[in-house]
């Protein structure tokens, strides 16, 4: 059983002893705001600037993607004009260059 189905249990039980249905779904949702109050504080989220900070968090984390990203771009043209560095040098050897400027 979901915690959707546990909830509209309890619901339909406390409407059958004589409940009013909107007192008990005003009980169900200062639960979960409570409940989610409680996880924020201990997720150390329970402050007035814990927006900002999560903001803040998710900015550094995406300039960090970023950097990664251009560092193995730039690794990997390093590597290409390496390669064609030891291409050319390769050729230059073969084709006997260096007699042609003697």
């Amino acid at each position: 059983m979901s915690g959707g189905d546990i909830l509209a249990q309890l619901m339909r039980q406390g409407a059958e002893r004589g409940a009013d249905l909107a007192t008990l779904r005003a009980i169900a949702e200062e639960a979960g705001a409570l409940g989610a109050t409680r996880a924020l504080e201990r997720l150390g989220l329970g402050d007035h600037g814990a927006g900002a900070d999560v903001r803040e968090l998710r900015e550094l984390l995406a300039t960090w993607r970023d950097a990664k990203r251009a560092s193995w771009r730039a690794a990997a043209g390093w590597l290409g004009r390496a390669g064609c560095a030891v291409v050319l040098a390769a050729l230059a050897v073969k084709l006997e260059i260096g007699r042609w400027f003697k």
